[in-house]
């Protein structure tokens, strides 16, 4: 399964969340962010790219549907509701993510 995690500048959250789960041999992980300053920037060949998208708020799951409307249009995108208050790793911010990312994976 192709794993995409997005946040704003791809600085904290998604790529805390890309590194909790690409230890797992079964799933393909990746982290982008929506904003121009994002380490990695999102595209539309990730998000076609992707089997399952998790955002970090509402906001994020919104700019991916307004700036790639039909690549985004079949995919499950799911709104985690983690707001940006965390460091990279941040122990709090791996419990959050696995406390909402889990079951959708199978864990």
């Amino acid at each position: 399964m192709k794993v995409l995690f997005v946040c704003s500048r791809n600085q904290w959250r998604s790529p805390t969340a890309e590194n909790i789960y690409k230890k797992y041999n079964h799933l393909q992980v990746r982290s982008a962010g929506t904003e121009p300053s994002a380490r990695v920037k999102l595209t539309a060949k990730t998000i076609i790219w992707a089997d399952i998208i998790f955002a970090m708020e509402k906001r994020h799951k919104l700019r991916i549907q307004e700036k790639f409307p039909i690549e985004a249009q079949l995919k499950e995108i799911i709104v985690l509701d983690i707001a940006d208050e965390y460091k990279y790793m941040d122990e709090e911010l791996i419990r959050e993510i696995q406390s909402k990312v889990d079951h959708h994976l199978g864990f």
